[in-house]
């Protein structure tokens, strides 16, 4: 089984909407699937160093655990933990699908990632086995 870490901002109702219905997505295709939002850590008082580096620490050996990350990324505005986790996979040499949900995208994100997708529901079937390649075509930056 796949273990697949989504990387997402869920600050908005509308990142939470399409974070949700991607967690759907990848569970009900048998991923062992690492989501931070479900993984908060809610011990201790939020924005304290001893909160910080427990929540730093479960998502990067998460990151580290996993086989590929889905990122679901909103145009060339991009939470930074999202980006940052992007680029930690990267450079972990873990696959990253893109998930294009916003206009534009940072070349930073769209040249490191394995494959780039523009919908939800390419999720559905996408082959996770095969991970073939989409260059992005979208506006850049």
């Amino acid at each position: 089984m796949k273990k697949v870490y989504i990387a997402s901002p869920f600050f908005s109702e509308e990142e939470i909407r399409a974070l949700s219905e991607v967690e759907k997505i990848l569970k009900s295709r048998g991923f062992d699937v690492f989501s931070p939002r479900e993984h908060e850590v809610r011990d201790g008082d939020v924005g304290t160093s001893e909160w910080s580096r427990a929540t730093f620490l479960i998502d990067r050996n998460a990151i580290d655990r996993c086989d590929l990350m889905v990122m679901l990324y909103w145009g060339n505005y991009s939470d930074s933990g999202t980006a940052w986790e992007c680029g930690y996979a990267h450079a972990k040499n873990k696959p990253v699908v893109v998930l294009h949900l916003g206009e534009t995208s940072n070349l930073m994100v769209h040249e490191g990632s394995h494959t780039n997708i523009t919908a939800i529901c390419e999720l559905e079937n996408y082959d996770f086995d095969t991970m073939l390649q989409f260059e992005y075509s979208g506006k850049m930056f």
